[in-house]
């Protein structure tokens, strides 16, 4: 048990990260609490561990999120303090959103400021959360009345690192609607009745592939849709080559609504036609647009703008169905209960869904995926959406232009919801779209071997 891991808050992402890093690499043993009460964890875990975790002479690196007070910890443990300490953050408390200034808690930042002067290397998900962090302290740091602390961003900047968050990516080829898997391509040897948290992983469906093809290139029959050859070369015959071509035609939805008209009402007119002759296995291109906001039911993420996005959504009587994932914890916004009483007959989903095989069964089921976040430091839900075959929308701001590509991000809500609008009008244009990012970056697969190379001592380093 060379590897000693500490989660202060046992829940979400911070989860996932560690039980990871136990199962595939060896000699880790971890440490946690649970995922209640963040202020309490982040005030006093240290001294929880001080007293609950064992001394081993076995120990020779400390791994833990930045929620502990790490300086606490070594100055109550002098044995852990020995050892290499590895701090990751996966969010910053320097830059959190808080809903009126008076309730930033100096502690918080204070605490991570510090852990980062005792740990020897500090990891952050993201080049977003590293650069808001570092840059912040010198403003933080100002709240002090006097007798400032100076040059603690040179002191801390040489030992940060950006190591995305990993994701095992799951085979959810299983729970796929019949028109998304014919964009999966599943890995050699994949078994579709694997366990959801299997350690398998896919090639990443839903990406657009460099084929040397250019978008403007007409599509073949099996671009339709499943379906008989006959039935599918009747149906394309109808359609303008652009609504073949889903990102040809995403563009054209994104014009200003003068020099769509035109490009509208030709396609109007051709799929009235069309639509006569649509066989029963075409029909998903007609069911409303699904969407779902998979996200903690907390004020940061601003479900206020998402739900008032919707609001308007039906009340101008655009057909769309929504699921709203993601945990709840001890203080809920009456939004929630408010939007799901206004919202009706259009939700399909509401809540936290344990079981990961029905989470991703909903986000395999969706079209499109949202983010109304004031507070994203990665975006795991987000990634697990898309990599599902939802089509990403996230404001232009935080974490989300270092992720995705730039026709995924929106600067207003008048713009997700214009957004929004033109794909209640299209839900098949959405559904044929291939995403144009790349998230196999972001995979364990791709990340373990820097994992493994941060959480092993060389020999000079043993204790």
């Amino acid at each position: 048990m060379s590897i000693l891991l500490i989660e202060a808050f046992y829940g979400g992402s911070h989860k996932q990260l560690v039980d990871l890093l136990r199962e595939e690499i060896e000699d880790c043993v971890l440490f946690t609490l649970p995922a209640k009460k963040w202020h309490w964890r982040a005030r006093t875990a240290a001294l929880y561990f001080m007293q609950n975790v064992p001394p081993s002479t076995d120990y020779r690196i400390l791994f833990a999120s930045s929620v502990l007070n790490l300086t606490e910890l070594v100055a109550l443990r002098p044995d852990l303090g020995k050892l290499k300490k590895v701090l990751y953050f996966h969010e910053n408390q320097l830059t959190y959103p808080v809903q009126r200034c008076l309730e930033r808690d100096f502690q918080y930042g204070y605490n991570q400021i510090l852990s980062c002067l005792v740990a020897e290397i500090v990891v952050f998900n993201s080049a977003y959360n590293m650069e808001s962090f570092l840059t912040s302290i010198g403003t933080f740091m100002k709240r002090i009345p006097d007798h400032r602390p100076k040059h603690l961003e040179q002191l801390i900047r040489p030992k940060c690192q950006v190591l995305y968050f990993p994701m095992r990516f799951p085979d959810v080829s299983r729970f796929m609607p019949e028109h998304k898997k014919t964009h999966v391509e599943k890995a050699p040897g994949s078994n579709a009745n694997e366990n959801i948290s299997a350690p398998h992983f896919m090639d990443l469906p839903f990406q657009e592939k460099n084929t040397g093809i250019s978008d403007s290139t007409s599509l073949d029959s099996s671009d339709c849709g499943p379906g008989n050859d006959e039935v599918q070369s009747g149906f394309c015959s109808l359609l303008p080559k652009r609504l073949h071509n889903p990102s040809a035609t995403l563009e054209d939805m994104n014009k200003p609504t003068s020099e769509r008209t035109n490009i509208c009402e030709e396609n109007r007119k051709l799929m009235t036609c069309a639509l006569s002759c649509i066989p029963e296995e075409l029909d998903y291109q007609q069911k409303p647009l699904h969407i779902v906001w998979p996200h903690r039911w907390e004020h940061d993420k601003d479900p206020e703008s998402f739900f008032q996005v919707l609001l308007k959504m039906k009340e101008m009587k655009l057909h769309f169905h929504v699921s709203v994932l993601g945990e709840t914890f001890t203080d809920v916004p009456d939004i929630f209960s408010e939007a799901k009483k206004a919202l009706g007959s259009t939700v399909l989903h509401w809540g936290y869904l344990p079981s990961r095989d029905e989470y991703f069964q909903v986000l395999c089921m969706a079209d499109v995926v949202i983010s109304t976040a004031k507070h994203e430091f990665f975006g795991v839900a987000m990634i697990e959406a898309v990599y599902c075959g939802c089509y990403p929308l996230c404001p232009k701001a935080l974490v989300y232009p270092e992720i995705f590509p730039a026709e995924y991000l929106y600067s207003t809500p008048e713009q997700l919801f214009k957004r929004l609008q033109n794909f209640c009008k299209r839900p098949d244009i959405v559904r044929k779209h291939l995403y144009k990012g790349e998230i196999s970056q972001f995979s364990w697969a791709a990340l373990h071997g820097k994992f493994r190379s941060l959480l092993t001592t060389a020999p000079e380093e043993d204790l």
